[in-house]
């Protein structure tokens, strides 16, 4: 057995039908051109090649086991038999097989939530498109992993360089597999509390450190303009949603946004965020409350150690002001860059005081009490806006990448929403590009195709700016 930490188990807290917490994502996959009239055949390769990695990767064959009377978190344990025929999913889209038509597919999988009786992902490719391309989308559970673990999780399935699938073994029969008794789940779940209490007991120093870090730090920032606030303002995006998504992607030249930071002399996070900060002006133009002071974006920052590759979450949020109530974009520019710098020295400074994981004893019984008051109070709008937008930025690999023979041509991130949160932007950086992903409920923002153009004419506007002479 394998005890989730504290904030893995809360993603499992926190899902309802209304707001299902697995992340994903959507790769296009362009087949050699020898196969390309049978783009069909690519179910069966995509399906050998990943069955024959699942090994490299404990999320692929770890299910949950549930504590007796759901008295702590659950636990990860083993399952030796695999139903391949659920995880894997073959779609084929109606012609012409658009691009809109493959969000709209992607938008629809990703309404559904994953069943907990089984190891939490599962995986469908889907082929028709007119382009020739296959696509596949994968969805795995928050619970297992992050965004980082997710990057750890396509380098196990994918190659820098065409694979040919092995002949897959005869598999032996699986071991038998004990369910952990009643007592033995108790007696994990009693050591596994204890053991909690004497770590936090032994990193008390440090979070006494990191605390007087912090405080030296927020002494040492300048002075926050007059005009700004702590809590972002109330918009159409901060309300209870529903279960329907909606899902556009777009991708910007890397090359152009490291052009854009490096004339404003800042780093590529500042670029994507004032991107989405101009998205957000335009989205808005006519709602002069939204636009009345800074938005907030809730942007996750990794606690990995460097080169930490497990899969499990080891994330906190930054709260960074967008400075969308600021018209001029240089000046807008400028107020992220000193924003964005102050919410990482924060970070950085509280990082021994972070926990990701804590006593779970009771934890269950008090998230079912709270997580459905928590969707009526956001729909009451009595939840104040202390963020309006998730952005996460996931560095990605900048080669290209395989799947078994046919060459990844796009990678975009397919993540999660909430009351409250009804839009998030996921970008990942690949093979010279920033593939972005946007998800929303499609109640709340059905226009999103819409933001998204709004992101690309804010891409040219800067970088028009930055190539000005």
């Amino acid at each position: 057995m394998k005890h989730l930490s504290a904030l893995d188990a809360l993603f499992l807290q926190l899902e309802t039908p209304e707001t299902p917490m697995h992340v994903g994502s959507l790769m296009q996959l362009r087949m050699p051109a020898a196969k390309r009239a049978k783009a069909s055949d690519a179910f069966g390769m995509i399906r050998d090649h990943i069955s024959g990695r699942l090994h490299l990767a404990p999320v692929f064959s770890r299910k949950l086991a549930r504590m007796p009377f759901d008295l702590a978190n659950p636990v990860w344990v083993t399952e030796p038999n695999l139903d391949l025929d659920y995880h894997f999913r073959h779609l084929t889209l109606p012609k012409p097989g658009t691009q809109l038509q493959l969000e709209a597919a992607v938008a629809k999988l990703h309404e559904s939530t994953l069943d907990r009786d089984r190891p939490l992902w599962q995986f469908t490719v889907i082929d028709g498109l007119k382009s020739g391309e296959v696509a596949f989308y994968a969805k795995i559970h928050h619970a297992a992993l992050d965004g980082q673990g997710g990057v750890a999780v396509a380098q196990a399935l994918l190659d820098t360089a065409p694979s040919t699938p092995k002949s897959a073994k005869a598999a032996g029969r699986a071991e038998p597999q004990i369910a952990p008794t009643t007592a033995r789940m108790l007696g994990a779940a009693l050591r596994n509390t204890v053991a909690q209490y004497g770590r936090i007991a032994k990193s008390l120093p440090d979070v006494l450190k990191a605390a007087g870090r912090v405080g030296a730090v927020t002494l040492a920032a300048p002075a926050k303009p007059k005009s700004s606030k702590s809590l972002g303002p109330r918009t159409p995006l901060n309300v209870a949603i529903g279960s329907k998504r909606i899902f556009v992607a777009t991708q910007i030249p890397l090359a152009e946004a490291k052009e854009i930071a490096k004339h404003f002399d800042g780093k590529l996070n500042d670029v994507v965020l004032a991107l989405c900060s101009g998205a957000l002006r335009r989205q808005f133009a006519g709602n002069r409350a939204a636009l009345a002071r800074s938005m907030i974006g809730a942007v996750p920052a990794s606690l990995r150690a460097p080169g930490d590759t497990t899969q499990a979450n080891y994330v906190t949020m930054m709260l960074v002001q967008l400075a969308t109530h600021i018209a001029d974009p240089v000046k807008r520019m400028a107020a992220i860059q000193a924003a964005s710098t102050r919410a990482k020295m924060l970070t950085g400074s509280a990082k021994g005081a972070i926990p990701t994981d804590l006593p779970s004893l009771g934890v269950p019984w008090l998230m079912a009490a709270a997580t459905p008051l928590y969707r009526k109070a956001a729909a009451a709008q009595r939840i104040p806006a202390v963020a309006n937008v998730i952005i996460s930025n996931v560095p990605g690999p900048q080669v290209a990448l395989y799947m078994g023979t046919a060459r990844l041509t796009a990678y975009f991130p397919v993540s999660i929403v909430t009351h409250g949160l009804a839009l998030n932007i996921t970008i990942l950086s690949y093979d010279g590009s920033l593939d972005f992903g946007f998800v929303a409920c499609r109640d709340t923002m059905p226009k999103l195709r819409g933001f998204a153009k709004h992101l690309q004419a804010a891409h040219e506007e800067l970088l028009a700016l930055s190539r000005k002479k």
